[in-house]
């Protein structure tokens, strides 16, 4: 199973890569909007995109907006990593269709947990 990191921090996402990888599946990354939506049109199918809300150029929770009025993207949950930790930035990112919500810093076992319940309790 493949999934998405995207932050402009490449730190963050070698940790979140990490933890994917841990779990026994591939992660992709990208540094910015752009370029996730450049791997979203390639060939690879991806099941969970984990995203940074404030990244330069495209923010994430316009990129979350973007994906989900696209047909072929609106079914992968997308996982919130971010900073943004007021009530109504959550609620807005909810409402957008984020599936799941983490706030940095965050601890591998819960950011775990947040990929297994993404993908409905499987991990592989």
């Amino acid at each position: 199973m493949k999934m998405l990191t995207i932050d402009d921090s490449a730190v963050v996402r070698k940790i979140i890569g990490a933890a994917v990888e841990v779990l026994g599946h591939d992660c992709l990354e990208a540094e910015s909007a752009q370029d996730a939506l450049n791997l979203l049109d390639g060939p690879e199918t991806i099941e969970l995109i984990f995203l940074d809300w404030n990244m330069p150029g495209m923010n994430g929770l316009e990129f979350l907006k973007t994906i989900k009025k696209n047909d072929q993207f609106k079914h992968i949950p997308v996982v919130m990593v971010t900073t943004e930790n007021m009530p109504e930035s959550v609620i807005e990112a909810v409402r957008a269709g984020v599936s799941q919500y983490i706030t940095k810093p965050f601890s591998i076992e819960e950011l775990m947990k947040k990929i297994i319940d993404s993908l409905g309790g499987e991990v592989n």
